[in-house]
């Protein structure tokens, strides 16, 4: 039995590999970051850093009942990645991480997630707050943040939960000075 198991693992990471996959922007992400050094890199560090999703017209019809929610996740490509590593040094710290334990840019396969605030929807454009994210990244799909499904309690943070939080707020911020710049995108 437990070589079978083995076996079909194998058999499944075969096929996925040898899969191609693809995805196709539904829109674009529109902030006041054109600098990655410059850009908070989460969306607790942005805070007042407004933005758009503008969304395809072709897909304005899944945006129906989004409005009823206070944040939603952005699924977006990470257009300007700095390419893949498999360790890191975090924003965060000066110690090499694996790069699944971070949340760097530099992944094998370049996907961003950001739980941003909905202000608003105007017809195909969402407006934002807490925006994170670079001017011009393309958008492969929104989903709902919903506490009843989303909210985790009694988790554990690994190795973030060794940084304090003026080193947290000072580094995650990184270059942003919100009176240098007008992020009412």
């Amino acid at each position: 039995m437990h070589q079978q198991i083995r076996k079909d693992a194998v058999i499944n990471r075969s096929m996925a590999k040898d899969s191609p996959v693809s995805y196709s922007p539904i829109g674009v992400i529109r902030s006041g970051h054109q600098n990655p050094a410059e850009t908070p890199i989460q969306p607790v560090f942005a805070k007042g850093c407004q933005g758009t999703a503008e969304v395809f017209p072709e897909f304005a019809a899944a945006l129906d009942d989004l409005e009823g929610f206070s944040h939603i996740y952005l699924i977006y490509h990470l257009h300007r990645a700095c390419g893949m590593s498999l360790k890191v040094k975090p924003f965060l710290q000066d110690v090499e991480r694996g790069v699944f334990a971070t949340r760097s840019p530099c992944r094998p396969n370049p996907i961003g997630l950001s739980i941003v605030k909905l202000v608003r929807r105007e017809g195909c454009v969402l407006r934002l707050d807490a925006v994170d994210i670079l001017d011009g990244t393309p958008l492969l799909d929104i989903k709902p943040y919903a506490v009843k499904f989303d909210r985790i309690n009694g988790t554990r943070n690994g190795w973030q939960d060794d940084v304090d939080e003026e080193t947290a707020r000072r580094r995650g911020r990184r270059g942003y000075r919100a009176d240098d710049k007008n992020h009412g995108v």
